[in-house]
């Protein structure tokens, strides 16, 4: 028989169905032959700012990864996220590691020696990547929100599908590390430790007005912001409203610029509605009534949604409700008691970040009850998937549902009024405003997901 290459052995693992196997606890190493870099899945970080140098970093310790590449459309963001991979390498005992840049992610997926890609760019920019990325027939891992738009979910759903790459999210609080407690509450809900589900309430932070007015500003040489903008609308360039150039550690500002992304609605209600979702069954789902009010910042640098109240209406009767009074964090609420789960409570040890109402709710599950798939890390399940050939821990056919929800909720906010979701058809019902927000059109046509599906031959 001939020896299987690294490649060979990765196309082989993708040329199957994407159904569900048996995720073993170890990959071992002889899986690829020797312990070698062009033995492992090689993997290029596209977007190198706060989250992408996260994502780098969680990545690169990975046994199965290999970095070979990183590329963003800031040059000093490129040289730092280059001199971060080969230090880590370096330090590990290679010499001569040598990590590559570009500038433009295309050139990136033209390579035919790298297998996958990590997507930590912009919201407004995370559809068109990835959909390009997965006709390349490149793995994605793409960062939360799994897009911008509602359409720009279904197109890489279907993108996905056709092409049968493997895509994890960035949902992280689906595995074990670092914040178990959202799996372990979940898990207590969906097997009814708290009997019938009544309510879900969600606290998502609050985004604050900024003590800086908007100022034109000329634009950096280190930055490519024609290609930065993308299919947002056309604007003059504000460091405030793009990512600081003195930092890397700082939040973006266009974290809250509605252009580039929709505030915390979709900021951190794609982690959490995401995990409401899963507990009570309707991650292929979705709410069936959405209702929402919300402030919006007006003559500021910020210009996403402040004060919110949502109020969603689920099957089962079950009421899911957004309030930034909230703590940030899920509590579940049913007949029987309830359940809390949060990241962290400040290091307040009479707050820990998982509680309920009886500690059986928390005690260890039967044998026959329904368990999440395992998964120590995000990163780190991503890559084990692309070798089972399996859906991974946060699959698009259900961040896009997350992104649906979350999405819904903002379009409300924006109309002002109830509106009615239809799961089937991914649509309002009876509801041309409504249904006119769920895509937007793209500032050029080199920028437009749906010239790239046509072009694809992707319905």
């Amino acid at each position: 028989m001939k020896p299987w290459s690294r490649r060979r052995f990765l196309k082989s693992a993708v040329g199957g169905s994407l159904g569900i196997m048996a995720l073993p606890s170890i990959i071992p190493v002889r899986l690829f032959g020797a312990d070698a870099p062009s033995k492992k899945i090689q993997i290029a970080q596209i977007g190198c700012g706060r989250m992408g140098r996260s994502d780098l970093g969680n990545t690169l310790s990975e046994p199965l990864a290999r970095i070979v590449a990183v590329c963003d459309l800031d040059a000093k963001r490129l040289a730092a996220a280059k001199q971060m991979a080969e230090e880590f390498y370096s330090e590990r005992g290679e010499t001569g590691a040598t990590v590559k840049t570009f500038h433009d992610y295309h050139d990136v997926l033209a390579s035919p020696e790298i297998d996958a890609v990590i997507i930590s760019v912009p919201d407004h920019s995370h559809a068109l990547v990835a959909i390009e990325a997965a006709i390349a027939g490149k793995h994605v891992y793409v960062q939360k929100p799994v897009t911008y738009s509602i359409a720009e979910a279904i197109a890489l759903r279907k993108t996905v599908e056709a092409k049968k790459i493997i895509l994890q999210t960035g949902s992280q609080q689906r595995s074990e590390r670092p914040w178990g407690s959202f799996r372990k509450a979940s898990e207590a809900v969906r097997n009814g430790r708290i009997g019938q589900l009544r309510t879900i309430k969600i606290g998502i932070g609050l985004d604050k007005a900024s003590e800086k007015k908007p100022a034109v500003m000329p634009v950096p040489e280190n930055l490519d912001y024609e290609r930065w903008l993308g299919a947002a609308p056309e604007q003059p360039y504000m460091e405030g409203r793009v990512h600081p150039q003195d930092s890397l550690e700082n939040r973006p500002g266009w974290i809250t610029t509605e252009d580039f992304g929709l505030g915390m609605i979709t900021n951190w209600g794609a982690h959490h509605v995401d995990i409401a979702q899963w507990a009570m069954a309707q991650e292929l789902g979705g709410p069936q009534t959405v209702e929402s009010q919300a402030k919006f910042y007006r003559d500021d640098l910020v210009t996403v949604h402040g004060a919110y109240h949502v109020e969603m209406s689920y099957p089962k009767n079950v009421k899911l409700i957004l309030d930034n009074k909230f703590p940030n964090g899920i509590r579940f609420e049913g007949d029987d008691g309830w359940v809390f789960c949060t990241r962290s409570e400040d290091g307040d040890e009479a707050l820990p970040p998982l509680r309920a109402s009886d500690k059986k709710i928390l005690s260890p599950l039967s044998a026959d009850a329904v368990r999440w798939q395992p998964s120590k890390s995000q990163h780190g399940n991503w890559l084990a998937s692309i070798v089972a050939n399996r859906q991974p821990i946060a699959p698009i056919q259900q961040s896009a549902r997350s992104l649906e929800a979350c999405a819904a909720a903002w379009i409300s906010m924006k109309l002002k009024r109830k509106l009615t979701w239809d799961v089937a058809t991914e649509a309002f019902v009876g509801d041309a405003a409504a249904n006119a927000l769920r895509s937007r059109k793209a500032r050029k046509p080199e920028y437009d997901f749906e010239l790239v599906l046509k072009r694809a031959g992707i319905a």
